[in-house]
């Protein structure tokens, strides 16, 4: 008997044990007691009664990344591309997550594959591929707003291919390489014109540098030659000066004129009116040549 006592304790207990549940962090754990929602337990430590209390589901609360098989789509213009998507949500509510839908991924596809459609049918082929962004948001937007019943909070949706035909992607290759052409065309024009402005200025520039330099250069030789006259002008005056000041006599006077008609004598001029004062002056240096001459013959003998 106390055997048998001790087996019931020990089964007790072993079913007390493995009744107890501890849940992880960012998980959720919806419990349900005889078939019904019971309750739903947070991060921590829990006990169920046993035969009683079941685990329904574990949900996991963090942001998923579910990445979507590429959906055929139509533009307004009527062209059909591929385009794939990638959506990020995560669990708010893990009873509405647990009871409002059967296979929540299948949901989220099929209702992304939906809001797609229907967002490019409503865009042409050139918009559809400059307006990523205001297609993201707008799949964001109704997918939140629809999987709010299901407990599922759709944080955002990112469009990662646009897949146009093949005659589409050919065209649009040949498009983008005439443009290039034209750009390149455009900036080797502008270049051209800016080098050709450059030179022009350049030589403008030259040609002003140059007549200035002229300039400057005639204005010196100006002024040299002002100074070099002003120079003999003062040496003029500076020597009549001296002259005045020395207070030269009659004598002085007329040997400097004799001074002046020797060199106006060496001129070749046919005609010389000698003035008066000069010949008496020539006369009288005559006769000192000769009383010089006669001099020096006698002492000669």
């Amino acid at each position: 008997m106390q055997y048998v006592l001790l087996g019931l304790v020990a089964l007790i207990l072993i079913i007390l044990v493995a009744n107890i549940r501890v849940v992880p962090q960012a998980n959720a754990y919806v419990v349900e007691r005889i078939g019904a929602y019971r309750e739903t337990w947070a991060t921590g430590l829990h006990f169920k009664i046993p035969f009683v209390d079941r685990v329904a589901k574990r949900v996991s609360l963090k942001e998923k990344v579910v990445d979507f098989a590429p959906q055929a789509v139509i533009t307004k213009d009527n062209v059909t591309m591929q385009i794939d998507t990638v959506v990020f949500f995560q669990v708010t509510d893990p009873k509405l997550f647990t009871y409002g839908v059967d296979n929540p991924m299948a949901a989220i596809e099929f209702l992304t594959a939906t809001t797609l459609r229907n967002i490019i049918g409503d865009l042409e082929l050139d918009n559809t591929l400059t307006s990523r962004d205001v297609i993201n948001t707008r799949i964001t937007t109704i997918l939140d707003e629809a999987t709010d019943k299901w407990g599922i909070k759709v944080n955002r949706v990112e469009v990662k291919n646009i897949v146009p035909p093949a005659e589409i992607q050919d065209a649009m290759e040949k498009q983008m390489k005439a443009e290039r052409q034209r750009r390149e065309s455009i900036l080797r024009a502008e270049g051209e014109k800016r080098s050709q402005i450059l030179v022009a200025e350049g030589e403008k520039e030259s040609a002003i540098l140059r007549a200035e330099a002229v300039k400057e250069q005639k204005i010196h030789e100006a002024e040299g030659e002002a100074e070099a006259i002003l120079m003999v002008q003062r040496a003029y005056a500076d020597s009549l000066r001296l002259l005045n000041d020395a207070n030269p006599g009659d004598k002085v006077i007329a040997l400097k004129s004799l001074e002046a008609f020797e060199k106006v004598a060496d001129g070749r001029a046919t005609k010389i009116i000698i003035p008066s004062e000069i010949q008496s002056m020539a006369g009288l240096a005559a006769s000192l040549k000769e009383l010089v001459i006669d001099g020096g013959e006698q002492q000669a003998q």
